[in-house]
């Protein structure tokens, strides 16, 4: 499209999170930068029936620790069963998640990070060059 947005290939995102403070700033976040937030949950065993659920979930950004049972790399490998592509947003990512994961990016963050890097993302999953990896961001995939 000239002279115009192009489609995002990130629209929908599910957000794992089990500290409340940040689930909420992150929702609001992506809200007002035009994002539908499917499902903001705390837990494995949510973010697994809302991927069942819903077929149009274009992003999970997930922190690695979790309360209950599983952690976000169970997360990870649910999302990949569907084909969804993972942020992990955490202090430390674990090497293993390299393999699970679209990215990572480091806790803490800002709002500005976290869109930087979702706009890398973006460009990435539609097969543009990302030129420049935003600060805090590590992009795997």
């Amino acid at each position: 499209m000239l002279f115009g947005k192009r489609e995002r290939a990130i629209r929908r995102i599910v957000i794992v999170e089990d500290e409340p403070l940040v689930a909420f700033d992150n929702e609001h976040l992506l809200r007002e930068a035009g994002y539908e937030v499917v499902a903001t949950v705390d837990s494995l065993a949510e973010a697994v029936r809302v991927l069942d659920e819903d077929d149009d979930v274009h992003l999970v950004l997930s922190d690695i620790t979790l309360s209950g049972d599983g952690d976000g790399t169970d997360v990870a490998r649910a999302a990949g069963a569907k084909g969804v592509p993972v942020l992990f947003v955490t202090g430390s990512c674990p090497d293993a998640a390299r393999a699970l994961a679209i990215g990572c990016l480091a806790k803490p963050y800002t709002d500005r990070m976290l869109r930087n890097a979702l706009e890398a993302l973006d460009r990435k999953l539609r097969g543009e060059p990302v030129k420049r990896v935003p600060a805090g961001l590590s992009i795997y995939a």
